[in-house]
């Protein structure tokens, strides 16, 4: 098999892993070393470096034959689908071929479990070795740590990579076990404990000694399959806010699930993958990280899953009309991060802003609020907006259709206003 169809079945395979970023790293370009994490140029999979460009990246598997045989897992052992597997020596040199024909920025590199984990990740390090040590590729590397491989090797693979991350897959115990019986929740925790502290010893260490070597500087993420179990949005949106803490996880991506392959224990292959739920949970991971939001306030036992036509900050608000009207020129900036349509640049502005000149609702839109949202939660000056027109009983519909694009930004619709007694 040559390379190009090694490098064709490879790339395929690896395409339904979304724990795909480069976020974080800045390794900046040193003499005698080729590559950077800091440029911006076109090849395979985008991605955003530190500052927020986008930039791309060579996503592969090492191999795509694996011992495991999960169930929602195209590369399974049991399904029959045609294998490869490159060389260390292949995966470097074709990395740093498409690097210097412009192509990519860096690598993301997974891979199925061949024979075993330690055997499987023996063969990633040999082949990010080769680029670092041979080449001096000095670019971006993110690399799959899998689960069961021994603590050794995952110190030699974070020393080599950027970012490490570690997919729990599956949000539940049910779910490994029924669906994943190879996999173990004890497995996928402790490599991800063990990346944790060493990004915090390799930083105290950087702190003291400035050559010391560098473990994963970009962190550590992970990837949650949405759809292949009966999970709720509420258990899923737990478990990521416990990862972000236990964890200090960069990130957590979610994957809508595609049906790829046929089992009774999962979606039918007709099914359409879930990509407006996955969207929520995004907007959802979005507040835990910069709104102060926690997953409790989100879902409750009785509303376990977002309403898919509202983004989750809008749901929220609608559950707490007691919490508003928020009046913009006095609310505190916590207070008005919690008003849709406002996020924290926004925020920020606001507060700056009202320091030196009276705010108007015409202003809002100049300072970043996204104001038609933001109308039926505020008041400017005591007043609501002028000619705003809505009431409790059909504020979900109008935002619905505001979300569709369907309703005029002014909101009209009913005769009531929300904050009337007599509403």
């Amino acid at each position: 098999m040559d390379l190009l169809e090694k490098l064709t079945i490879l790339s395929d395979a690896a395409k339904y892993d979304a724990a795909c970023t480069s976020s974080g790293a800045k390794r900046s370009y040193q003499v005698g070393k080729i590559g950077n994490t800091s440029s911006s140029i076109a090849g395979c999979c985008h991605s955003f470096s530190a500052d927020g460009r986008c930039i791309t990246l060579l996503k592969v598997l090492m191999t795509n034959s694996c011992v495991y045989d999960c169930k929602y897992c195209v590369n399974r052992r049991s399904n029959e689908t045609k294998r490869a597997a490159f060389t260390p020596k292949e995966l470097a040199e074709l990395t740093i071929e498409f690097y210097r024909r412009n192509y990519i920025e860096g690598l993301f590199l997974s891979s199925g479990v061949l024979r075993n984990p330690d055997y499987t990740t023996e063969q990633m390090i040999r082949a990010l070795r080769i680029l670092r040590h041979d080449y001096a590729f000095n670019g971006y590397i993110h690399a799959k740590a899998i689960p069961g491989t021994s603590p050794e090797l995952v110190t030699e693979l974070g020393l080599l990579a950027d970012r490490l991350s570690v997919n729990v897959e599956l949000p539940s115990e049910a779910g490994l076990q029924s669906l994943a019986p190879d996999k173990t929740k004890a497995a996928i925790l402790r490599p991800m404990g063990q990346i944790r502290d060493s990004v915090v010893q390799s930083k105290a260490e950087l702190v003291k000694y400035r050559h010391a070597p560098s473990f994963a500087p970009a962190g550590q993420s992970t990837q949650l399959i949405v759809g292949a179990t009966a999970d709720s949005d509420r258990h899923i949106l737990h478990l990521t806010e416990s990862l972000y803490q236990r964890f200090r996880l960069k990130r957590v991506f979610y994957s809508a699930y595609v049906p790829v392959v046929e089992n009774t224990l999962l979606p039918s292959p007709d099914t359409k993958p879930p990509l407006l739920r996955e969207h929520r949970l995004y907007q959802a991971d979005w507040l835990l990280r910069f709104y102060g939001f926690r997953a409790e306030e989100l879902l409750t036992e009785e509303q376990p899953d977002f309403n898919p036509l509202i983004d989750p900050k809008c749901s929220w608000a609608i559950g707490h009309l007691e919490q508003f009207p928020v009046e913009i020129t006095t609310a505190d900036y916590e207070t008005l991060l919690r008003v849709p349509g406002i996020g924290p640049v926004g925020a920020k502005r606001i507060v700056s802003a009202r320091r030196v000149s009276h705010l108007r609702f015409e202003d809002l839109q100049k300072l970043g609020v996204v104001l038609k949202r933001a109308q039926f939660f505020i008041t400017c000056g005591g007043r609501i907006r002028s000619g705003l027109r809505f009431s409790a009983s059909t504020l979900v519909h109008q935002l619905e259709t505001i979300q569709r694009g369907e309703l005029p930004p002014d909101g009209t619709m009913a005769q009531l206003s929300l904050f009337d007694t007599a509403g």
